[in-house]
C-alpha cells in the first residue's frame, strides 16, 4: 500500500461489530396486553401486561454436528389489528448435501393465548441432531415453582433449578406451568412429540430450553425424504393480572456504595501454540495491555507447543506475566509417562510456571451426564502425576472445555489447588443480543461452581465470544463471510465495540463473584486483542495494518490496573442494559461502565460525590483513535461535567 493510498474510514457497523453483516430486521408483534417480537420467523420475548413470559419460541433444524442452520424466511405474510396477529411465512434449510423446507402459523389473541403451528418435509434425506420447536422460559425463573404435565397423562410439581442442573431437570414434556405474576399462570403445551427441558445456563444462555426429542433417542437421525413432520406449541393464561404494564424505563441508574468484601482479580490472555511467535513478535504492545498471566498450551498426544516453549518463556519475560500451562494427554496411557517428556522440556527451555492444568483428551469432548468415558487416566492419576513432574507448581483441576463438562463431571476439589474452566457465548445462538444475554448467567455459573468446590479457589478462562473449540461436533465451523456464527473461533465482534462492552460485563460479573482469576481471549489471532494480518478477512484493520488493537484492549488494559483493589458496590437498575464495575485506590474511587445494547442509553450516576472527575469514553465516535493507539485510554480522558452520561451503542466509560 503506498503513501497517497486513500484509506477509507470504518462503517458503524464494522465500528460496532466488526462485520457489514447485520442480525435479522425484527417486528414488534402486539394484541392487547400480549406483546412479541418476530425475528427470522422465531417469537422472542414474549410478554403478557408487560411481564416477561417466555423467552423465545423457535422452529430450529440444527445438522449432525449441531450447527444450527439459518433459515431463508420468505412468503412472510403478518396481519394484525388491535387484538390479534397472525403471522405465516415458509423456511428453507439446506446446505449443499441436504434441503428442508416447513409452514409456519402464528396466531395471538388480546386474552394472551398464542398458537405457533409448524409443519416441516424434507425435500431430500436429511441427517439432523434435532429438527423442531424449542421454548425458552427466562432464566430469572430460578427456584420459582413448575407445574409439569407428562406425555403419559401424569401432573408433577417440581421447580425451576437455582443450581444449574447438569442433566435434564424434566422430561417427557407435553406441558409446562408457571406463575407469572401473584394469581396469573402461564401453560405452554407442546404436541407432535415428546419435549424434555435443559438447563442452558450450562452454556450462559440465559434461559431454561424445552426441545423436542429426547437425548436419549439416538443422533443424528435421518428425516426421510418426503416424510410429514408436524408440531404445534401453545400458551395460554389463567387467572388475573392486576395493575397496569409493567414497561421498564429508559434511563438507567448506577448508584455506588461502600466497600464489598471481593477484590479485582487477576487477569490473563491466552497466547495458544499457534500464535506464540505471533504474540512474542507484538509483546511491546502486550505490555501495554499488561496481562498478569499468560495461558500457553502443550497437547502431548501430538507435541504440539513444545516447540514453542522458548517462545513462552520470552513473552513472558518480555511483559512481567506469570505462565499457566495447559497440557493435553492421551487417553488410555498412563499420565506419568505421557508428562515426563513435557516436563524434561520444560526444564530445558527454562521456563518458570505458576501453575499448570492437565487434562485427559477425553474431557476435550462433551459427554452426557451418566455416559461411560475412557477408563484410563483417571483424575488421581493425572493428579499424582503432575504433582510428580512438576514440583512446587500450583496444579488446576477442572475442564479446559467449558462449564457445561465441568458441571457434568464434578472436580474432586482436594487435590487440587484450584478448580478452571471456560464459556463461549455462541454455542446455541450467535444473534447480538442472545451474546450479550450470557451475561446473565455469570453469577449462576460462578455460585454452582462454588456450591460443587466450596472454599477452593475458582479460575475462569481462557473464555471469548467465540469458542476456541467445540465439545459438541467434529470441530469448529467456519465463516468466510465474516458473519454471525455458531460454534466459530472467528467472530467478527471480537474486533467491535461489541466486545468491548462484552468484556468489561465479564470482568465484573467474575469480580463480583469472587473468582480468583479471569482469563480473557488472547494475545493475538481470532480471539486476539491486538491485530495481526491473517487468512481470514477483518474489514478496515486489514486496509491499513501495522500495530493495531482492537477497542477491548482497552478495557483489559484499564481493568487490570484494578488488580487486588477493594470493590466498591455499584448497582445497576437495568443490569441487561448496562454493566458496571468499581474499585477503591485510595481516596478514589474508580468507575467502569458499558451500554450493553445498540440502543444510545442514558446514564444517570449516584453516590460519585463532589470532587473533580475525569471521564475516557471509548465508542464509535473514537474508534479510529483507539485502535491505532494503545495508550488511548489516557489520552481520551476528559473532565466530566455533572453525573449523567448518554452512552452510545455499545460504549465503554472509566470514571476516575
Amino acid at each position: 500500500m503506498t503513501n497517497d493510498t486513500a484509506i477509507v474510514g470504518p462503517s458503524r457497523a464494522v465500528k460496532l461489530c466488526g462485520t457489514e453483516a447485520t442480525d435479522p430486521p425484527r417486528r414488534r408483534l402486539a394484541a392487547g396486553r400480549l406483546t412479541a417480537e418476530l425475528e427470522n420467523g422465531q417469537l422472542r420475548y414474549l410478554s403478557f401486561g408487560g411481564i416477561e413470559t417466555l423467552r423465545g419460541i423457535a422452529f430450529l433444524v440444527r445438522d449432525e454436528n449441531w450447527g444450527t442452520y439459518a433459515a431463508q424466511v420468505d412468503e412472510l405474510e403478518v396481519e394484525e389489528s388491535a387484538e390479534s396477529f397472525v403471522v405465516s411465512y415458509r423456511a428453507v434449510c439446506a446446505d449443499p448435501r441436504q434441503r428442508l423446507v416447513y409452514e409456519a402459523r402464528i396466531s395471538g389473541s388480546s386474552n394472551g393465548s398464542l398458537t405457533f403451528d409448524a409443519v416441516a418435509t424434507p425435500e431430500t434425506d436429511f441427517i439432523t441432531n434435532r429438527a423442531g420447536f424449542v421454548v425458552l422460559h427466562p432464566a430469572g425463573l430460578a427456584g420459582q415453582r413448575l407445574k409439569v404435565s407428562h406425555v403419559d397423562g401424569r401432573e408433577s410439581d417440581t421447580r425451576f433449578p437455582r443450581v444449574i442442573s447438569p442433566s435434564q431437570p424434566v422430561f417427557d414434556i407435553r406441558a409446562l406451568s408457571h406463575e407469572v405474576a401473584s394469581g396469573l399462570w402461564a401453560t405452554c403445551r407442546m404436541e407432535g412429540d415428546a419435549f424434555e427441558m435443559e438447563d442452558q445456563r450450562n452454556w450462559t444462555d440465559a434461559s431454561y430450553k424445552t426441545y423436542v426429542r429426547p437425548l436419549a433417542l439416538p443422533w443424528g437421525y435421518t428425516l426421510a425424504k418426503g416424510s410429514r413432520h408436524e408440531q404445534t406449541v401453545r400458551l395460554s393464561f389463567a387467572g388475573r393480572l392486576g395493575g397496569g404494564s409493567k414497561e421498564k424505563g429508559s434511563d438507567v441508574r448506577i448508584r455506588l456504595g461502600g466497600n464489598l468484601a471481593t477484590h479485582m482479580p487477576d487477569l490473563g490472555v491466552a497466547v495458544p501454540a499457534e500464535e506464540a511467535q505471533a504474540a512474542l513478535a507484538a509483546s511491546e504492545t502486550l505490555r501495554t495491555l499488561n496481562p498478569h498471566f499468560l495461558v500457553c498450551n502443550v497437547d502431548a498426544r501430538d507435541g504440539r507447543g513444545l516447540r514453542e516453549l522458548e517462545a513462552y518463556r520470552q513473552v513472558a519475560e518480555a511483559v512481567s506475566a506469570r505462565i499457566v500451562l495447559e497440557i493435553i494427554v492421551p487417553d488410555e496411557r498412563d499420565a506419568a509417562v505421557s508428562l515426563a517428556p513435557v516436563a524434561e522440556a520444560i526444564r530445558r527451555a527454562r521456563l518458570r510456571l505458576e501453575s499448570v492444568v492437565v487434562s485427559s483428551a477425553a474431557d476435550l469432548k462433551s459427554w452426557q451426564p451418566g455416559a461411560k468415558r475412557p477408563e484410563k487416566p483417571t483424575v488421581e492419576e493425572i493428579c499424582g502425576a503432575a504433582r510428580a513432574a512438576f514440583p512446587g507448581v500450583n496444579l488446576g483441576g477442572g475442564m479446559l472445555s467449558t462449564f457445561t463438562e465441568l458441571n457434568r463431571k464434578r472436580p474432586k476439589g482436594e487435590p487440587f489447588d484450584y478448580v478452571t474452566h471456560t464459556t463461549c457465548s455462541i454455542v446455541h445462538a450467535a444473534d447480538d443480543r442472545s451474546v450479550m444475554e450470557t451475561l446473565e448467567t455469570l453469577p449462576a455459573i460462578i455460585a454452582s461452581t462454588r456450591a460443587m468446590i466450596g472454599d477452593k479457589a475458582h479460575r475462569i478462562g481462557p473464555s471469548a465470544i467465540a469458542a476456541r473449540s467445540n465439545p459438541y461436533g467434529k470441530g469448529l465451523a467456519d465463516n468466510p463471510r465474516n458473519e454471525r456464527v455458531c460454534p466459530t473461533d472467528r467472530d467478527p465482534r471480537q474486533r467491535g465495540l461489541f466486545n468491548a462492552a462484552w468484556t468489561l460485563g465479564y470482568v465484573a460479573a467474575c469480580a463480583l463473584g469472587g473468582v480468583e482469576a479471569v482469563a480473557i481471549g488472547a494475545a493475538t489471532g481470532p480471539l486476539g486483542f491486538i491485530y495481526r494480518h491473517a487468512s481470514y478477512p477483518q474489514p478496515y484493520f486489514d486496509s491499513i495494518g501495522g500495530s493495531l488493537v482492537y477497542p477491548a484492549f482497552h478495557v483489559m488494559a484499564g481493568l487490570a490496573r484494578g488488580r487486588g483493589h477493594r470493590l466498591v458496590e455499584a448497582r445497576v437498575s437495568q443490569p441487561g442494559s448496562a454493566a458496571a464495575l468499581a474499585w477503591s485506590d485510595g481516596d478514589r474511587t474508580i468507575l467502569w461502565l458499558a451500554n450493553l445494547t445498540a440502543e444510545p442509553l442514558k446514564v444517570q450516576i449516584e453516590g460519585l460525590g463532589d470532587r473533580a472527575r475525569r471521564v475516557s469514553v471509548i465508542d464509535a465516535a473514537v474508534f479510529e483513535q483507539t485502535v491505532r493507539r494503545p495508550d488511548a485510554l489516557d489520552a481520551l480522558g476528559r473532565p466530566l461535567a455533572g453525573a449523567e452520561l448518554t452512552l452510545d451503542s455499545y460504549a465503554a466509560v472509566r470514571i476516575d
